[in-house]
Parts: C-alpha cells; structure tokens; sequence
C-alpha cells in the first residue's frame, strides 16, 4: 500500500485538458503470451485489429520499425486506406531513410489520408541493431543527426524554392521545392532518456515519448524537456506521450491473477530462444536509457503509485515498452488520469492480448478517461473517480498483488 496523495476536486495546473489514446497496430496473432513463429502479416488478421482500433475510438496507431519487420511506411500506407480517422504513426530511423526521401513519403502519406500522418523518430539505442542495417554511428552521435534531419524534413515540407545543405551528416544541391503535405508539416515525435534526447526533442520536437514511469519522475522529466524548449524560444511546447501495458479485469483481485499468469508466461517467451528474446537473450545490460531507468525501477520495487507494475519490465529485459497498470478499468483508467494530471496528453495503451485487449480497453477504459475530462470541461472541476478507486492507495489491492507470493 502506498500512502494515497490528498485529494480535492481542483484541476492540477499540470494537467493535460486534452487527451488523445494510441495504441500499436499488429501485423498478426503472434503475441509475447502465446508466440507464433511467423514474421508474415496475415492480412485478415492485421484489416481485423485495425479496424478494432477505428472502431474502438483510438486516435492513432503506432507502426513499429524494426530491422527485421515490415517497414513501417507501406504499413501506414495500408493503415490510412483501411481507416478513415486513425492517424498513423510511422516509426523511422534516420540511417534508413535519407531526409529528402522520408520528407517525400511522409507527404505522400499525408496526401493519401488527408492530413493524418506523423513520424516518431528512432535515433537507435542498440549498437547491434543499428550494424544490421549498416549504421555504425556512435550512439552519442545519433541525435546530433536526428536534429538535423528533422531540420531537413521540415525545410523539404515549407521552402517554397530549391536549396542546398552542407552539413554534419547530410549534403546535397538544389532540392526542392518538396512535395507538400496536405495542409501542414507533419508532428515529428522523438523519445529516449539520454541527455541527447532530451536536447533535441526539447529543442525541436511536436511530441516527446516516454515510457512508463512513477509518477513523480515521469513529472520531473516532463519539466526538464519543457524547460528545454522554454530555453530555446519555443512558443509551443512538446506534447507529452506515455505508454503503458495494461493488465484488466472485473476486479482489482481478478486483474491481479491475470497480471501473474501473464508475467509467467511472458517470462518464459523471453527464456526460450523465441523471437521475443531480444536483448534478454544477451546477458547483457542494455544499452538504452530508458530500459536502464526501466530495470533500475523494476530492481527498487515492483509496485508504484496507484497500480504501476514494473515486474513485467523485469522479466524482459526492459525491450522495449512494458509497465504495466494493473487493476480494474475503474482503477486503471484512474491511474491513466494521475497522468493526465501531471501532464501527459497522448496516452498509448497496448497489451500483451493484443487484439483482445485493445477491444476491451476501447470498451471499458477509454469511456471513463473521456468522461470524466468531459466532466472537467463541463464544470472546471475533478469528478470522483480517482478518489472512488484507490487501486493501491487502498487497504486491499497490495494483498491482491502479492497474493500466492512466499
């Protein structure tokens, strides 16, 4: 049990008073509970979660990047044909692509669903992965190029004449001008921990990403990317997104026994050689500061905050995305709002049921954040529902989590 934090009906100022939900589209049913060894789309399956997610009422989708996965932009591409709201993400590394051509593209996918596209740039956080696609770049030197590609993405989408560059990563004559995008440049989102990250998504940023986290580092961190872009004159500052693996049932008890047949058997996908292994299958630490943060949060407690669970962040290595909020929809959407609260205004939400659970979060999470931010708008007051559901700010829900447990 944590000790529950005072509440009353105002408004924080911290506060996001918009909030828009994204989740990650996938290719087909294989899932880190129930592994298939395919990397192929099955192309019923993929039209099924997609359109799960359109009509579930989430407002964009992630299309992950991976060496070894479909690329990105062709899938947003089929994304944008499938939906007519969803607004896909295209995940892009910078050594991939050069500037000029992702530009071209991006537009060309903006064209094509009328003004829904957005890039989430990976300067790469893992040396190996970066070498197999030919990229040996010092990961200190990574960022230094994402900013200036996204320097070039934008002059491509706004010069209204030809010109050149000459700089650190990137050359070339008389460019331009660019295809346009459909009505305006396209939101560039970065993510990452390091002090390069920061730097750049704070600098030049329209979204910066984070995982998980308590609460009160996620709001420290939030003020140190905010404040770097206050330092270099922005007027506008960088939206905050936040991601999470949510774990619901009925109950807070009922979620709890999920969450621990889950955790087992994500444990045991990332123990057997499958292609979920990742950097688990290493031994080694990884390299990335947000695993890092990740483990070190894991290794200092499984449990924080309302029904933040980090053990699933533990038992994989910290690949990737993977805390958990655990509890009922009631709780779990309180949780998302203790967010909201601190300033997160994109929430990403996917779980390890993939399509199972992107249905019942559409269902029965999603309607209690956006009624009670229809509540704030309508009456410049909190309504009840974070005080109604303690989760672990309660008596009961810690029994829960560590029922079974010697």
């Amino acid at each position: 049990m944590t000790t529950a934090p005072s509440f009353d009906e105002t408004i924080p100022e911290t506060a996001a008073r918009r909030v828009e939900f994204i989740s990650l589209s996938h290719l087909n049913p294989s899932t880190e509970l129930e592994p298939i060894p395919s990397r192929g789309i099955d192309l019923a399956y993929f039209r099924r979660y997609v359109r799960a997610l359109e009509d579930g009422g989430y407002d964009y989708t992630l299309l992950p990047y991976g060496s070894n996965s479909a690329d990105s932009f062709v899938v947003a591409s089929a994304v944008g044909q499938l939906t007519e709201r969803i607004k896909p993400i295209v995940a892009l590394r910078p050594n991939t692509t050069f500037p000029l051509v992702a530009a071209q593209k991006l537009a060309t996918l903006d064209q094509l669903t009328e003004g829904r596209a957005v890039v989430h740039l990976i300067s790469g956080g893992n040396d190996a992965e970066q070498a197999r696609q030919g990229d040996y770049l010092p990961k200190e030197r990574r960022y230094a190029r994402t900013s200036e590609y996204i320097d070039l993405l934008r002059r491509a989408w706004t010069e209204p004449a030809p010109f050149s560059h000459d700089g650190e990563f990137y050359k070339f004559d008389e460019f331009g001008p660019g295809f346009a995008p459909y009505q305006a440049p396209i939101p560039i989102s970065i993510g990452g921990q390091s002090d390069e990250a920061f730097a750049v998504g704070g600098a030049k940023a329209d979204i910066f990403s984070f995982w998980g986290e308590p609460l009160d580092d996620l709001r420290s961190e939030i003020e140190r990317v905010h404040g770097i872009a206050r330092a270099a004159g922005r007027g506008t500052l960088p939206r905050i997104w936040v991601t999470f693996r949510p774990i619901i049932a009925q109950t807070d008890e009922l979620a709890w026994r999920k969450a621990r047949e889950y955790v087992a058997k994500v444990a045991a996908t990332f123990s057997q050689g499958t292609y979920f292994r990742r950097q688990l299958a290493t031994g080694q630490a990884p390299q990335n500061v947000g695993s890092q943060r990740a483990l070190e949060f894991a290794a200092r407690s499984e449990l924080y905050d309302r029904a933040l669970w980090t053990k699933t962040a533990a038992v994989t290595n910290a690949g990737g995305a993977s805390t958990a909020l655990v509890g009922s929809p009631e709780t779990v959407a309180a949780a998302i709002l203790d967010y909201v609260d601190r300033g997160a205004d994109l929430v990403s939400i996917r779980g390890y049921d993939t399509l199972n659970d992107a249905v019942d979060y559409s269902r029965h999470v999603l309607p209690l954040v956006r009624q009670e931010l229809a509540h704030r708008e309508a009456t410049g007051r909190r309504g009840t529902l974070q005080a109604e559901h303690l989760g672990n700010y309660g008596s009961e829900y810690a029994g829960y989590a560590t029922a079974g447990q010697a």
